[in-house]
C-alpha cells in the first residue's frame, strides 16, 4: 500500500475559502459567540426594545445588534439573520476576528493567550466554512443517511465552546484529509515498540495475542515478516497504531532517536480503513464496523487541550472499563433503562526514556505515543435499531431544520413523548449514578450514542470513560487499580456534574432548539425533565438521605463557564487529576425545576 501523509489534492483543500462561504460562516459563528459570551456573563447587553439588544466594548466604538429571547438557564436564543454590526452608524461585515479583538478586555485575553486564540477562532471558521460550502445535507437526509454519515454532517461542534475547531498544527491539506466533516478514510500506521519501553494492558476478556490478531488479522504475520527481516524478534516488540499526522509530524522528528536506535520500527499502514469521528482523534473502522474503535495521541491544540494520549494513564484503562462494567451489569436500577457502556477493551503507551527524564507527569511530550481501543456499538446492536452520536440532536441545517426534530416526526410520538423517553433514558441513568455511586460521567453529546427505534431513543450508551468518569464519594468501593478515577471535590459542587454539564450544557441548547421548530416551548420542556427526575427520586426510596443533601430541585446552582477556561488557558483548561481546581464559577443559574410540584409531590 502506497503510504502518503496527504491523500487529498492541494488544489481544492481551500476551496472553501471563498467570499461566500466565509461570510456565512462568520455570521454562524459570531452569533454563537454573542449567545455563550452573554450566557457566561462576559457580555452584558443592553435592551433596546422590541426584542432588540445590543453589545458595545468599553474601550471600542463597534456596536453589535440583534434580535434575541431570553430562555431558561440564561440562554441567548438569537435570531441569526438579524446580527449586525456598526461603526459610527455605518454598517460593517460581520467578523468574528474583529470581533475578538473589539472585545478582548470584557474577553479577559492576555496579550499571550490572544493570538493562540484568534488562530484558533480562524481556523473554527475554516472548518465550518467548509461544513457549509456546496450542498450540506439537510436533517433529514442525515437521518435517512445513517450513524457515520451524520457524524460527518453536523455543523455546530461543541455547543457551548466558540473556538472548537482549532486544531492548531494542521494545515489546510490536513484538514481535509483527517477532520471529521471531510469523511475522507484514513490508514492508520503502525508502529513495533521495544517490549520493555511499551506498557500494553486489556480486559480479563482478552490478551495481547488474541486482541491484536482479532484487529489485524493475517497483517500480524506481515508485521512479525518486517521484523524478522530486520534482525529483531517480534515476541520483543507491542505493535502500537497511530495516527499518520502523528508519525509524520512528531514521532519520525522528536522520536528520531527512538527510530534510528531500533526502539520504535515503521511497519506500514493499516490494511482496514478508518473515519476520524467528532472528537478528531479517534476512528471508526470502515472496513469492518463490528471492529473496534482507535484512539490515538495526536499533538494538536483543539479546544483547550493538546489531543495527546498519557502512557501512564494507558495503563490502568481496562481495569477501569471492568470495573465500570461488573457495575453496570450489576444493578437493577441501571439495567431497567437500558443504559450500556463501551469498554475500552485494550490500551498501549510508549515510554520514550530521555523525555520521561526530562518532563514531568503534564507534559506533552508524555502523550505523544499512546493508543486505545474501544468497543464498537454495532456489534451489539438489536436488529431494526439504529445508531447516532447524540451531539447530532443539536445539529440545525442551513434551513434551520433540527436532527432532533426529524427524529420526533420519524417516531410518529408528541414531542413531550419522545423527550421523556430520551430523558429516561439518557438522564436517568446519570442521575442514578451520582445518587448511588457519587459517580460522574462526562455526559456531553459526543460521549453519549443513542439507541433508536424508528427515531425514538430506545437507549444510550456510554463511552469515553476511563479519562472522563470520576467518583466523588469517599463510600463507593474502588479496587486499587481503579483509584485513580476517585477525586476529591466539594461537596456544594459535586451536583454540578448534572447541573452544569447536563442541563446546562446539553438540554438548555437542545430546549431551545425545539422551542425554535415551535415543537416544544421551554416551560413544558423543563417540566418534563422536572417529572422525570422526580419520577427517578419515587423509585429509588433508600437514596432520600442523598436526594436530601444533594438536591437537585434547588432554587439555583453555581455557573460554572466553559469558554472562561479556554480564555484563560486555551492549551490545558482543566487537569484530569484535579477537575475542581480550575472551574471559572460566576454567580449563580436559575434551576429551571425547581418549585414544580413535582418537587412537592416527591416529598409528600
Amino acid at each position: 500500500m502506497t503510504i502518503s501523509p496527504y491523500p487529498v489534492h492541494a488544489d481544492t483543500t481551500c476551496a472553501h475559502l471563498n467570499p461566500a462561504d466565509w461570510a456565512a460562516a462568520n455570521r454562524f459563528l459570531l452569533t454563537k459567540a454573542l449567545s455563550e459570551f452573554s450566557h457566561e456573563r462576559l457580555l452584558a447587553p443592553s435592551e433596546l426594545g422590541g426584542g432588540r439588544w445590543s453589545v458595545t466594548p468599553h474601550d471600542g466604538d463597534s456596536t453589535y445588534s440583534f434580535t434575541a429571547r431570553l430562555l431558561p438557564l440564561d440562554h441567548w436564543q438569537i435570531d441569526t439573520p438579524t446580527v449586525t454590526c456598526t461603526i459610527a452608524g455605518e454598517d460593517r461585515p460581520l467578523d468574528l476576528l474583529q470581533f475578538v479583538l473589539d472585545f478582548r478586555t470584557e474577553l479577559g485575553l492576555s496579550d499571550e493567550v490572544l493570538p493562540v486564540y484568534l488562530e484558533e477562532i480562524a481556523a473554527t471558521l475554516s472548518a465550518v466554512a467548509f461544513k457549509l460550502s456546496g450542498r450540506p445535507p439537510t436533517s433529514r437526509e442525515l437521518v435517512a443517511a445513517g450513524f457515520q454519515d451524520i457524524e460527518a454532517g453536523m455543523v455546530g461542534g461543541h455547543p457551548c465552546f466558540i473556538a472548537n475547531s482549532g486544531r492548531v498544527g494542521w494545515g489546510s491539506h490536513e484538514h481535509q484529509a483527517f477532520a471529521p466533516e471531510s469523511a475522507q478514510d484514513v490508514h492508520l500506521l503502525w508502529l513495533a515498540a521495544r517490549r520493555d519501553l511499551a506498557t500494553f494492558t486489556s480486559c480479563r476478556d482478552t490478551s495481547y495475542d488474541e486482541f491484536v490478531r482479532s484487529e489485524l488479522g493475517a497483517q500480524v504475520d506481515d508485521f512479525d515478516r518486517q521484523l524478522r527481516d530486520r534482525g529483531l524478534r517480534p515476541a520483543d516488540h507491542t505493535l502500537i497504531p497511530v495516527h499518520p499526522w502523528q508519525w509524520w509530524n512528531k514521532l519520525s522528528v522528536t522520536f528520531a532517536a527512538e527510530v534510528a536506535q531500533q526502539r520504535l520500527v515503521f511497519l506500514g499502514a493499516s490494511t482496514d480503513a478508518y473515519r476520524a469521528q467528532q472528537s478528531v482523534r479517534t476512528f471508526f473502522n470502515v472496513s469492518d464496523p463490528t471492529k473496534h474503535y482507535v484512539k490515538t495521541a495526536l499533538s494538536v491544540v483543539n479546544m483547550g487541550f493538546m489531543r495527546g494520549l498519557s502512557a501512564a494513564y494507558m495503563k490502568a484503562t481496562p481495569a477501569i472499563n471492568d470495573w465500570l462494567a461488573d457495575l453496570v451489569a450489576g444493578d437493577d436500577s441501571l439495567k431497567r433503562t437500558g443504559v450500556g457502556i463501551i469498554r475500552e477493551r485494550a490500551a498501549v503507551g510508549y515510554h520514550a526514556a530521555q523525555f520521561e527524564a526530562a518532563t514531568d507527569r503534564h507534559s506533552p511530550y508524555r502523550k505523544m505515543l499512546a493508543a486505545l481501543w474501544r468497543e464498537s456499538p454495532v456489534a451489539q446492536l438489536e436488529p431494526g435499531r439504529e445508531l447516532s452520536t447524540m451531539a447530532a440532536l443539536l445539529h440545525v441545517d442551513r434551513d434551520g431544520r433540527s436532527i432532533a426534530g426529524a427524529l420526533i416526526e420519524q417516531s410518529g410520538l408528541t414531542p413531550t413523548q419522545w423527550l421523556r423517553g430520551y430523558l429516561d433514558a439518557y438522564l436517568v441513568p446519570l442521575l442514578h449514578c451520582f445518587y448511588r455511586y457519587g459517580l460522574a460521567f462526562m455526559p456531553h453529546g459526543e460521549n453519549v450514542i443513542l439507541v433508536l427505534d424508528n427515531g425514538a431513543v430506545e437507549r444510550v450508551i456510554m463511552k469515553d470513560l476511563a479519562e472522563e468518569i470520576a467518583v466523588m464519594s469517599a463510600d463507593t468501593p474502588l479496587p486499587e487499580e481503579v483509584e485513580r478515577v476517585r477525586v476529591d471535590v466539594p461537596e456544594d459542587i459535586q451536583l454540578l456534574s448534572i447541573f452544569t454539564d447536563v442541563f446546562d450544557g446539553f438540554l438548555r441548547h437542545l430546549s431551545a432548539i425545539l422551542a425554535a421548530e415551535d415543537m416544544l416551548d421551554p416551560a413544558a420542556f423543563w417540566a418534563t425533565v422536572a417529572v422525570a427526575a422526580a419520577d427517578y427520586q419515587r423509585s429509588a426510596p433508600q437514596l432520600q438521605d442523598r436526594f436530601d443533601r444533594f438536591d437537585l430541585f434547588a432554587d439555583e446552582f453555581a455557573h460554572s463557564c466553559l469558554n472562561r477556561l479556554q480564555l484563560r488557558n486555551n492549551e490545558q483548561m482543566v487537569d484530569l487529576a484535579d477537575p475542581t481546581g480550575a472551574l471559572q464559577l460566576v454567580g449563580t443559574l436559575a434551576n429551571p425545576i425547581a418549585h414544580t410540584a413535582h418537587e412537592q409531590h416527591r416529598t409528600d
